[in-house]
């Protein structure tokens, strides 16, 4: 077992709800924070109706709703200042995030500012502590995917020097998280795969991350092999409810987990791909994942071990190594199944992405992540992880 320190802490939100039609109770809840909502979420979630129907919630229980729609990609700061900006002028009181990762942290960010002040990447690294309490927040995810809705970080980008910032203090977490898998049937193939393998990801990390202990584990196993068996299914067949559901719970978990275990080498290289290639969170993370778990395999070939069983469907009576190597091919061959390319496949020219490795070496060890990873990289070895992954074979 990887353990670093002999006292846990676990934070999770105040209240989660989850199952089939958990939307219908974010009036109910909204109620008990406050009376004007600034509901985030971007064009798609209007679209699908889901903004509408949340307004609705909020109506029949007697609060007012205004929306900020502008969450058009992964989240950067100037969101959470335009965010901001209309949570003050429309006297706003709480804040309820529908949407992806994407929405639910920059209305995470707004909350914290709101009360805290100041500029979001203050809070980098302990540098701004937030000690007023926060804006109350509500936040209901529409992806099986980022866990975001039981985190207590935040990931912006910097638009200025184009660094994705790792933000993490307990008073990131929401109030309530609602998770209803009903919403997720929306979800297209790409983005199924691609939240599904960023879920799968942070179970992975969690379970053999430095900071693990029995709490996150638990959760984590749990995550892994709701994941497994589930994400081919919705993968091929989205209207499978029943299969989207083990994945919501399963990304639930895997939030809860790596939000108190951390995440490792994946996320510290995968967060510079995304802010300098605009290469989606989980696609990049599972570009990266099987190549970075070689690496680690003999640092943490007992944890691989055990999630290989997962995978041993005869059972057979395997090594610890041959176990770890089950584990690693299995998720090459998954990321084979739901398209997961490499770099150059996504159309990122290769002189383009070498020059940029030492930028993104610095950025990435910056980060923290890497510090968690069973086996932590020198800067060298990260400049050849990254160079590897470029073309990498599935």
């Amino acid at each position: 077992m990887i353990q670093t320190q002999k006292i846990f802490t676990v934070n999770s939100p105040s209240t989660i709800i989850y199952g089939r039609n958990s939307f219908e109770k974010v009036g109910e809840y909204a109620r008990k924070l406050g009376v004007k909502a600034l509901i985030i979420s971007d064009p798609i979630m209007e679209s699908l109706g889901y903004v509408v129907q949340c307004s609705s919630y909020l109506k029949e229980q007697g609060l007012e709703a205004v929306s900020y729609l502008g969450v058009k990609s992964e989240p950067v700061d100037t969101y959470v200042s335009k965010g901001l900006e209309l949570f003050q002028a429309e006297d706003c009181d709480i804040i309820i995030s529908v949407g992806g990762g994407s929405c639910i942290d920059v209305a995470k960010a707004i909350a914290v500012v709101a009360t805290n002040g100041g500029y979001i990447g203050d809070y980098m690294k302990m540098q701004k502590i937030a000690e007023i309490t926060p804006i109350p927040h509500i936040a209901i995810p529409t992806t099986a995917g980022t866990g975001s809705e039981a985190t207590d970080a935040t990931v912006i980008t910097n638009t200025t020097n184009d660094v994705k910032m790792m933000i993490k203090q307990p008073v990131f977490l929401p109030n309530v998280a609602i998770v209803d898998p009903v919403l997720t049937l929306t979800s297209p193939p790409s983005i199924t795969a691609a939240t599904g393998i960023d879920a799968l990801s942070h179970a992975i990390e969690s379970y053999i991350s430095r900071l693990a202990h029995p709490y996150s584990d638990m959760l984590a196993l749990s995550a892994v092999e709701l994941i497994v068996k589930n994400i081919l299914q919705v993968y091929e067949n989205g209207d499978d409810l029943g299969a989207r559901e083990a994945m919501s719970i399963g990304s639930l978990q895997a939030g809860l987990s790596f939000s108190n275990a951390s995440v490792a080498l994946v996320h510290g290289m995968s967060r510079p791909i995304g802010a300098l290639f605009h290469v989606p969170h989980g696609i990049s993370n599972a570009m990266l994942l099987p190549a970075v778990l070689e690496y680690s395999k003999d640092a943490c070939i007992e944890r691989l071990a055990d999630l290989g069983k997962f995978f041993n469907k005869e059972e057979k009576d395997l090594s610890k190594e041959e176990l770890a190597n089950l584990f690693i091919d299995s998720i090459k061959e998954l990321c084979k199944k739901i398209k997961i390319g490499n770099l150059q496949e996504w159309g990122i020219e290769k002189d383009t992405f070498y020059a940029a490795i030492p930028k993104m070496t610095v950025d990435a060890l910056a980060s923290g992540s890497p510090g968690n990873n069973p086996k932590i990289p020198t800067e060298e070895e990260l400049v050849e992880l990254y160079k590897k992954v470029y073309d990498y074979e599935f």
